[in-house]
């Protein structure tokens, strides 16, 4: 149930991103041949006005297949006026956003409506204290909770880091402590650690850890706005700076997962219950946004490239240069996705 779920969740965002080409290729009046969830045999197909639309084989992907653009023949073009070559670059480019546009716009309804299902919080109440750090020096015990740091109240756990690497030197600790209203001065350290990304930072701690004790966050509906707008935002640039952590070698190669990957977490996350399924849906969305823009041939980045050099040189780049080009693009997405299922199955396989 749970990798027919991972699948469902997948064949959506496909099609929500196809659908927001399809809608502004509509718009400036660009003829849609094909509209297509998934690549290979066609399981189902209907022609409704001009376009066919259809559900194939594999649906790990899809496409929109507009008169006058052809990623198997880049040079192919239409002047006519219905034809996606035939409008002018700014237009061409806000086809190609929409699909990814799409993609983030999906990821925000999914934060809101995670936000007005309520958001789990780790309580800032102290679990563990490690000897001799400033915290077990300056006297904090288990189960005490910081309701405050230097005069600024804290509602939950994420919030006492954020205040520790502000402070420039010793902090004021507000602690409740069986029902008495307590303060501690405490000087934090200065450790080095790893980040997401295995890189040495630098950061300031005070020795403890939560008890994991949580509660339920609800937002109102201007709360759910600026919370899902957060959201979508940090994913992105999560996303971003893993891509550009790749190309610097900081992030291995064999770290690079693929659809597999992808099936199996959506799977486990389906059956953590419905708030883990919105959250790593809205993630892979955000995924798909952001890896959409990179400026590869074949993608609609690469697509946005070269329109705009079209757009600034006002000419269209050499057909021998797009076609090869294209053909690099889809040779480098091709190598990308065989290392990420040659990874997966090695994880799966051991």
């Amino acid at each position: 149930m749970g990798t027919l779920t991972a699948l469902l969740v997948l064949s959506v965002l496909i099609f929500l991103h196809e659908l927001g080409h399809f809608i502004v290729a509509r718009l400036f009046g660009v003829q849609v041949k094909v509209f297509s969830v998934g690549f290979g045999k066609k399981l189902f197909s209907k022609k409704i006005g001009d376009t066919e639309w259809s559900i194939s084989t594999i649906p790990l992907g899809g496409y929109v297949q507009m008169k006058g653009q052809n990623d198997t023949d880049p040079t192919e073009k239409s002047d006519e006026n219905d034809s996606y070559s035939g409008k002018k670059p700014w237009e061409r480019i806000l086809i190609l956003l929409a699909g990814p546009l799409a993609n983030f716009l999906t990821a925000f309804v999914l934060y809101f409506a995670i936000a007005q299902i309520g958001v789990p919080k780790l309580l800032p109440t102290v679990g563990n204290i490690q000897k001799e750090t400033p915290a077990f020096e300056a006297g904090v015990k288990k189960n005490d909770k910081i309701i405050a740091i230097d005069g600024k109240e804290i509602s939950y756990w994420d919030e006492i880091s954020e205040h520790i690497e502000q402070s420039q030197q010793k902090i004021i600790v507000t602690i409740l402590r069986e029902k008495k209203t307590i303060e501690l001065q405490i000087t934090p350290k200065t450790i080095a650690d790893t980040n997401l990304f295995g890189e040495t930072i630098i950061r300031k701690v005070i020795g403890i850890t939560p008890l994991g004790e949580q509660t339920i966050v609800y937002f109102g509906v201007w709360d759910s706005v600026l919370y899902a707008a957060n959201e979508t935002y940090r994913a992105s640039m999560l996303i971003v700076q893993s891509v550009q952590k790749l190309i610097e070698g900081v992030v291995a190669t064999d770290q690079l997962g693929g659809v597999i990957s992808i099936v199996d977490i959506t799977a486990q996350a389906t059956h953590a219950g419905i708030a883990s399924l919105l959250f790593f849906t809205a993630l892979i969305s955000v995924n798909l946004g952001v890896l959409n823009l990179l400026p590869i041939p074949a993608l609609d980045g690469g697509h946005i490239m070269f329109n705009l050099y079209e757009w600034i040189r006002r000419k269209s780049p050499a057909p021998a240069t797009l076609y090869y080009m294209t053909l690099a693009g889809w040779g480098l997405l091709i190598s990308l996705m065989v290392l990420g299922l040659y990874n997966d199955l090695n994880r799966f396989l051991g």
